[in-house]
């Protein structure tokens, strides 16, 4: 197939490149040239504009943004509305908010093109792994373009699918990044638990290792765990300082306005909350109610 390919960063560089090993033909652009040099270099036709890589396909189009969530993305959905025809093609690959997606559906379908919403997990791996994708959209659209899919994914039989209507595929990628949070949590806090335990001197790296085989906890979280801690055993080299890039915060409400309970994925994100302040105001104030009613001693700066 011959598909468009807008943005080239870690997912959207590595996608393409997969889509050109499997036989596709892919044209690209993004805002950084060096960027689309490479991809031409790995076989892309490379584009300086959106204009100019509408002009490159041939009706019915189909064009993948792999943008950040919200105004970006919004505005090159708004562009290419005025570049393509009717019955042409939108995919959003990006992890964006499942009911900006439902809304993007609704008012592309009544201006003509179609649309689907693709949660797209694989990070970095997936141009060795495969990308696991989770497609929202109409049956048909989904046909057409599921060669690209089945190319992205693992295998031609396994880690993709239509899995619901427009919206559903971000909504399971949301979902999907809930229980990463609360995994990545656990496992984390596993490894400090040994760690603090001194007079066993684990070998961190060690235990992660048969943790690897025949655990119930296998997983390939722990294989890159156990990965880091062979690059850097007491990870000193990192600060702790864990960023979040929203699927989580949206998951976590999600649960509220569902009144589902979510106890793990919501301690999870909130722990990265607090992995960013050096010295919390809320811990401050309970050293100082402490030292107030009991007399405790505090430390000082």
């Amino acid at each position: 197939m011959k598909i468009g390919l807008i943005g080239l960063g870690r997912m959207g560089g590595n996608m393409t490149e997969r889509l050109l090993n499997g036989g596709h033909s892919v044209v690209v652009t993004t805002r950084d040239k060096s960027k689309i040099d490479a991809a031409v270099e790995k076989g892309a036709i490379g584009v300086n504009s959106i204009e100019a890589l509408v002009s490159e396909l041939s009706a019915p189009r189909g064009v993948w943004i792999m943008l950040p969530a919200g105004d970006i993305t919004e505005s090159t959905i708004q562009q290419l509305m005025t570049l393509l025809d009717p019955g042409d093609t939108i995919i959003d690959g990006g992890n964006a908010n499942y009911k900006d997606s439902e809304r993007r559906a609704k008012y592309l379908s009544e201006a003509g093109f179609n649309f689907l919403d693709a949660g797209t997990s694989g990070g970095v791996w997936g141009l060795k792994n495969g990308y696991s994708i989770m497609v929202g959209g109409e049956p048909e659209v989904f046909a057409r373009f599921e060669p690209l899919v089945k190319t992205l994914a693992p295998g031609p039989d396994r880690g993709y699918g239509l899995v619901g209507p427009a919206g559903a595929g971000h909504y399971a990628k949301m979902i999907h990044n809930g229980i990463e949070y609360g995994m990545m949590q656990a496992l984390a806090e596993g490894f400090e638990i040994l760690g603090k335990k001194r007079e066993y001197e684990f070998d961190l790296h060690q235990v992660g290792e048969v943790w690897q085989h025949g655990s119930v906890i296998v997983s390939w979280l722990l294989d890159l765990a156990v990965r880091a801690l062979e690059e850097d055993p007491d990870l000193s080299a990192l600060e702790a300082y864990v960023e979040d890039s929203g699927e989580g915060r949206w998951t976590v409400q999600e649960a509220i306005d569902l009144d589902s309970p979510a106890e793990v994925l919501t301690l999870a994100l909130l722990r990265r909350f607090r992995s960013r302040d050096e010295s919390p105001f809320s811990d401050r104030m309970l050293a100082a109610l402490r030292q107030q009613f009991g007399g405790h001693a505090v430390r000082s700066k």
